[in-house]
Formats: C-alpha cells, structure tokens, sequence
C-alpha cells in the first residue's frame, strides 16, 4: 500500500485509487479471516485508514466510506462464528456467562484493580499466580503485570510505548521519501491499534479479540513480525544518510 501511495502524482486519492487500495487491503484481510483469525484481520483496516487519510481523502469520499461500513455492520453479524458472537455479548455485558465467555475478561478486571498504586510484587500476584487468570502470559499479559506493578508501572509501561511511537511518528516527517513516510506511520498506526485494543480488553473497555500487546505478550510469531516492522523504520531512517 505505501509503494502505490507513493507512486500518486496527485495530492488527492480519487474514487478509483480509493477502489483499488481498498482491493489491496481486502485480500489479505479475508484470507486471515477465512482462517478465522477476526482479531488479526482487522489490524488492516487501521492502516488502510492512516494511509489513504495521508494521501489525502476528499471529505465527500470519506462520508461513503463510513455510510458503507455503517450499513455493512449488521450484516457483519451474520458471518460471524459462535464464539465470536459470544464475545460481542459478554463486552457488553461479562455477567451474564460469568463462569463462562465473560470469566476471563471478569478475572482481568480484578487483577488490574488488585495491583492498586505500587503492585503486588514480581510473581506475588494472586490472581496471576493462583491461575484465577487463565494464560496470562499471551493476550492477557498486561493484567498481570498491572497486578505485579501497579498504576505506576503501568504508567511506566505506557510512557515507554509513547516514546517508541513518537520516535517512529519523527523518522515519519524526516522520511527521504513518500514511501518511508507511509512505512512509517502505517507500522506507527498498526502498534497504537494493537497498545490500544490490547489495554482496553484487559479492562473491559474492548471486546477480547486475541490481539496480543507488542513486545510483551508471549509468541514468537507477533514479535518477530514487531520486529521486522521495527527493521523497516530504521531502514527509513538510515536511508535519509544515503547519498
């Protein structure tokens, strides 16, 4: 997508461009989908809208596509698999299958609220330790350290993550070329989706889509992927030295 945003001879996007990245963006997020992986699947969207919002997107565009993705909704509800269903439900409301869909988002809550200023202490999280919170080590790995560290080292945690987006967000603006500039911010856009979902679920302020939190959760696959996206920023940056 950055390749062929970059390669426009215009300040605009126009219907047809509009038609043709939202082609690009389509193949890979119905082939995730099909798996079914819906959480991974809707990274692509954030980073379809960084780019085609940077490219330039007349307002009258815009306004179609979010009438088209408006009505799209309700009938995404159909396509959806049981489990997914489930997990809409207990957002909206955990208690309603306590011991159920809504035990773990349920656990997460608590063990955030029992890290209160200053934590529990490394491995002296109850919930954590006791397996009250199932698999903390994956999606959920953001409860259990605020259970161990505390609002203050969640705060710690979130300021580092700022820093790292900042600093991704400034190779951006003094990218050699448009193409950097994209790279940039589409690898920015896509690791503030995944911070923000990822620390919402854990509160219960997003539904739990199995997004894991960069550079934290468990798996070798997301941070070898976090650190390839990482690779392409710094290539950006060390090509602005090429002569």
């Amino acid at each position: 997508m950055a390749r062929y945003l970059s390669e426009l001879k215009r300040d605009e996007i126009g219907f047809r461009d509009l038609l043709k990245i939202g082609g690009l963006v389509a193949l890979p997020t119905a082939l995730v989908m099909y798996q079914p992986d819906l959480g991974t699947a809707l990274t692509y969207l954030p980073v379809l809208a960084a780019g085609i919002l940077l490219a330039g997107l007349r307002w009258h565009y815009l306004a179609v596509v979010l009438v088209v993705c408006g009505l799209a909704l309700p009938a995404g509800w159909y396509f959806l698999k049981d489990y997914q269903r489930a997990r809409l439900v207990t957002f909206l409301d955990p208690s309603r299958d306590p011991k159920g869909a809504g035990y773990q988002v349920i656990q997460s809550k608590i063990a955030v609220g029992d890290g209160g200023m200053w934590g529990q202490g490394v491995t002296h999280g109850t919930q954590t330790q006791l397996r009250f919170l199932p698999v903390p080590h994956t999606d959920f790995i953001f409860s259990a350290f605020a259970e161990e560290h505390g609002f203050i080292g969640v705060l710690v945690v979130l300021g580092l993550y700022f820093l790292l987006l900042m600093q991704i967000v400034q190779n951006a603006q003094t990218a050699p070329d448009r193409a950097g500039m994209y790279i940039c911010m589409g690898v920015a856009t896509l690791l503030l989706f995944h911070l923000l979902v990822n620390a919402g679920m854990v509160v219960g302020s997003m539904p739990v889509t199995g997004i894991p939190l960069p550079l934290m959760s468990s798996g070798g696959s997301n941070m070898f992927s976090v650190f390839m996206m990482l690779g392409l920023v710094n290539n950006v940056r060390l090509r602005r030295f090429a002569s």
